[in-house]
């Protein structure tokens, strides 16, 4: 069966996302109150229509409510985007996804129901910047205000020696929760597992950790 979901406000982002999904094989109803990127995306999603989301009227007779996941990727009117959200959860909906512009509108979307909020340019940033800082971060997804998941790849002061010899987790506080090797992914990799030149691993653990076991292991 099909996941079904809703994307409203088909700026960049919202764009994207309606692709992804489609891509991904999911039926997908977009909305925007723009006539014209509504109907740049009538060939790409499932259906695509005009609709004002603040009016409730308006988002009963499209049949949201037989939707279980609506992401509301609305762009500069935040206005809009909590009118919206607030509506989405009166009526029901499971599931509420919704683009935050800064933290303000993050607690406001949160106090209202929103079951998930993200900052996509902010956490582009945050990605960038630690991929730019250092060349051993490959990738950097944040958990929360204080925990990251990381990708680091193994240099020659690492390269040879066993996560038993390293100690990485007494001596840092982060745990390495798996390694890609070439084609392959060791998940869960065992205290004897010999680290190899130019591994990837996947390291978890507060931002402060993850950062002092990258300056003091890998430099």
């Amino acid at each position: 069966m099909k996941k079904e979901f809703v994307v409203i406000g088909l700026g960049r982002f919202g764009g994207s996302i309606v692709k992804e999904l489609v891509e991904l094989g999911a039926d997908v109803m977009a909305i925007d109150v723009s006539h014209e990127r509504v109907e740049e995306f009538a060939q790409i999603a499932t259906t695509a229509v005009s609709a004002d989301t603040t009016d409730e009227s308006a988002l009963r007779a499209l049949g949201i409510r037989n939707f279980e996941h609506v992401v509301v990727a609305i762009g500069e009117n935040i206005q809009a985007s909590i009118l919206t959200t607030l509506i989405l959860k009166e009526i029901g909906i499971k599931k509420v996804t919704v683009k935050a512009q800064n933290d303000y509108h993050e607690k406001v979307l949160s106090k209202i129901g929103a079951d998930q909020v993200v900052h996509p340019e902010r956490d582009m940033a945050k990605r960038l910047a630690n991929n730019m800082v250092s060349n051993n971060i490959l990738d950097y997804l944040e958990l929360s205000d204080e925990y990251s998941i990381v990708e680091i790849r193994a240099n020659e002061k690492i390269a040879g020696f066993t996560l038993i010899d390293l100690d990485i987790r007494a001596k840092f506080g982060v745990n390495i929760v798996a390694i890609k090797r070439q084609s392959q992914i060791l998940v869960s990799p065992q205290a004897i597992e010999e680290i190899e030149l130019n591994d990837i691993l996947i390291v978890i653990g507060s931002d402060i950790d993850i950062h002092r076991f990258e300056r003091k292991s890998l430099h």
